[in-house]
Parts: structure tokens; C-alpha cells; sequence
């Protein structure tokens, strides 16, 4: 399966998009309530319709940036919340970005991906992050019966992958999700690591981790 621009905008010109519940969850909404510095900037990849993002900028967060490879849900997006400046919402394939961030939140984007790529994904929020910076969001802590999008997979085999490039602040059970997602969810909140490296981990090159 080629989970490419077009596969996407194909989801999105025939309405399959069951995963967007219409608004910001829970869990997500939660978090962003208890930041006080909003002049951070924030990245959200995979953003789909964007529904974190127009909470975000309502409540202030206005160095919020999505990004999404098919443009039609960033249209829907602006279409909402004509606020957001159109250079903020980004039609880009995620690991081409090449800017940084404060804080990268992941919303069904993680599961949305070819399983092949987590330890690229891994490795990629690491590099979009500022020093210090964190990745915070949820994780489907499910094997789904399905071929995907979305792919299941559990809490150990994802430790695998953040734990090289990440600090682990949090990384359990999501106690506040919504109910059609409660008790399949994982809440997590990563820090950056430094980390000096020749290669890439992707190219089996060798790491020193402070």
C-alpha cells in the first residue's frame, strides 16, 4: 500500500476520514490548558482537519503550525479559522520539514504511517525539536484486526523507538481519553535527548547520548 498524496486525498475526496471526532480530544485539550508560555512555537504533522489547531489559536497559541501531505483538510482548516496565517499551515510531506520546534503534538499521525517508518519518525521528531523540547501526545495502544491505516501496536515496541532520541516524562495509559478510545490510548510526553551522532541510527551509525 502507497500511503502517499494522492492515497490521502483520496481519503479525504470520499469522506473515509473515521478517525476525526470533530473537535480537540480530551486528552490533548487537557494539556495545552495548563501551558502558560504562548509564545511557544508548536507543530502538529499529520494534522488532518486541524481541530487541535483551531484550539490552540482561539486560546492564544498563535505560533501554532500544522502540517498535512494532502491540502485539501489545510483548505478545510482556513476555511474554519481564517485566523491562522496561511504560512503556517504547511502542505508538505512531514519528513521534509526543516525548521523547529517547542513542542510537537501527535494526534492519530504516529499510527497513520507505515509501520516501517517509526524508527525514522522517531528520529525525525528528535531533529525538529529544540533543544529541550517536547513531544507530547497519543499513541493507540491497540493491535487492530485490520489492514491499516490506522496500525495498532503496544507501549514496549514504541519505547523501542523513542527511547535512543528521548527522555521519558510520561508514557502510560491516557486516563481522560474519549470514550470510544478509552483504554486503547497511550499519553506521552518526551524530552529531547542530546544526542551526537556521525550517521544517522537509521544508517546504523553509532550514538553517544548525553
Amino acid at each position: 500500500m502507497d500511503l502517499d498524496k494522492k492515497f490521502w486525498d483520496d481519503i479525504y475526496l470520499s469522506s473515509e476520514t473515521k478517525w476525526d471526532v470533530g473537535s480537540v480530544t480530551s486528552p490533548i485539550k487537557d494539556y495545552i490548558d495548563q501551558i502558560n508560555d504562548k509564545t511557544i512555537n508548536i507543530l502538529i504533522p499529520g494534522c488532518g482537519f486541524g481541530h487541535e489547531a483551531e484550539y490552540f489559536f482561539k486560546k492564544g497559541f498563535k505560533n501554532t503550525y500544522v502540517a498535512d501531505i494532502s491540502d485539501i483538510p489545510l483548505k478545510n482548516l482556513h476555511k474554519r479559522c481564517p485566523e491562522i496565517p496561511k504560512d503556517h499551515l504547511l502542505n508538505i510531506d512531514f519528513f521534509k520539514i526543516n525548521r523547529t520546534f517547542d513542542l510537537i503534538i501527535e494526534q492519530t499521525f504516529f499510527c497513520a504511517l507505515d509501520p516501517s517508518l517509526r524508527p525514522v519518525y522517531a528520529e525525525k521528531m528528535h531533529s525538529l525539536l529544540k533543544e529541550d523540547g517536547k513531544l507530547v501526545g497519543l499513541l493507540f495502544d491497540d493491535k487492530f484486526n485490520h489492514e491499516g491505516p490506522p496500525f495498532g501496536g503496544t507501549k514496549d515496541e514504541y519505547i523501542s523507538y523513542f527511547r535512543p532520541w528521548f527522555g521519558i516524562k510520561y508514557f502510560d495509559k491516557a486516563y481522560n481519553s474519549i470514550p470510544p478510545r478509552a483504554g486503547r490510548e497511550l499519553f506521552i510526553c518526551l524530552i529531547k535527548k542530546r544526542v551526537h551522532s556521525r550517521q544517522s541510527t537509521v544508517n546504523s551509525g553509532r550514538l553517544v547520548v548525553d
